[in-house]
């Protein structure tokens, strides 16, 4: 007797893992934004929760991620999961980055440039988060047009991603 075939591709039988073929990592986090959401439905308004999170393990390694649920703690966690996932990394220098780079995003435009050893991290709220949590020690940032925190933290990461 021959035995039955799955379907080439259609994945019957197996399941994503998180960060599959990877070891799973802890990161350090940082919740820096929970919104409240309101949907209105036919029965009147649901309430759920936006978290914005950004992890990293301050050796060169960052990532943002957004979660929704019905409560906190449930859309921290999944914000947490999604910055693991989608984490970027970048090379340093002596504690800063290499060399001056701009990003955009959206409305929001960012300016990050080198530092000399000592200066500390120079930059608005958001862009301070993500540069701590990547290891840059000595950093000077400007953001530009919109004051959006989740169009700035793109914004910045699409720059540490850009650095050679």
């Amino acid at each position: 007797m021959t035995e039955a075939k799955k379907p080439v591709g259609s994945g019957a039988g197996r399941r994503r893992t998180f960060a599959a073929g990877r070891s799973e990592q802890e990161y350090e986090h940082e919740v820096l934004d929970v919104a409240r959401v309101v949907r209105v439905v036919k029965g009147g308004r649901r309430f759920s929760f936006r978290a914005s999170v950004v992890a990293g393990d301050r050796a060169g390694n960052v990532g943002f991620g957004l979660g929704r649920s019905r409560d906190v703690q449930t859309a921290i966690q999944k914000a947490y999961n999604q910055a693991a996932k989608n984490i970027v990394h970048i090379e340093l220098k002596k504690g800063t980055i290499a060399h001056r780079i701009a990003a955009k995003y959206k409305g929001a435009r960012v300016l990050l440039q080198p530092a000399r050893p000592g200066t500390g991290i120079i930059a608005g709220n958001t862009i301070r988060v993500v540069a701590d949590l990547a290891g840059v020690h000595d950093l000077v940032a400007k953001r530009f047009g919109s004051a959006n925190k989740i169009s700035n933290i793109r914004a910045a990461i699409m720059a540490f991603r850009r650095l050679r």
